[in-house]
């Protein structure tokens, strides 16, 4: 299964962007012997609709046009639930296993989703209750699904809370 990380904003040449970068690599590298690849990230210019309401709907609808058919769609959303690491993990594992040919992991501008996003979204993940920046948010979620890789093949990376 192919992951994706598709973002609207783009993250400047520093630090964040190299961590981020530095987690999807290591995904990428332990990714094919349990069968996910690519850990590719697509990223889009922030709308410039005047309305808060416009900018979410043509975000959501350049989102939309980068997922493939049948893609399973986690949507990162302030509304949406959380969940531990191992259950992510599962989650994913159970897309890889259900035969879905992308996961695809969305992080909205400043403004969130739109609604059309959110209903074609399988799962709606919230890290926490918190409001976190962007950069922040990018390199959590690229934390998370290398947590997933290695809690999906047994590698010691994740020893628990």
């Amino acid at each position: 299964m192919r992951v994706l990380l598709c973002v609207v904003g783009r993250l400047k040449a520093g630090p964040e962007r190299d961590l981020a970068e530095r987690y999807l690599d290591r995904a990428a590298k332990a990714g094919p012997a349990i069968g996910l690849t690519g850990f590719d990230v697509i990223e889009l210019a922030e709308s410039r609709a005047a309305r808060a309401d416009a900018r979410r709907d043509e975000e959501a609808a350049a989102l939309a046009g980068h997922l493939p058919a049948g893609a399973a769609v986690v949507v990162l959303d302030e509304r949406g639930g959380t969940l531990a690491s191992e259950a992510f993990a599962e989650r994913v594992a159970k897309f890889r296993d259900g035969g879905r040919g992308t996961l695809a992991l969305i992080i909205g501008g400043p403004d969130g989703h739109g609604e059309a996003l959110r209903k074609r979204a399988d799962l709606l993940l919230a890290f926490g209750a918190m409001t976190w920046p962007h950069q922040l948010v990018r390199i959590m979620a690229a934390e998370q699904l290398y947590r997933a890789v290695t809690l999906i093949s047994g590698h010691p990376y994740h020893r628990g809370g």
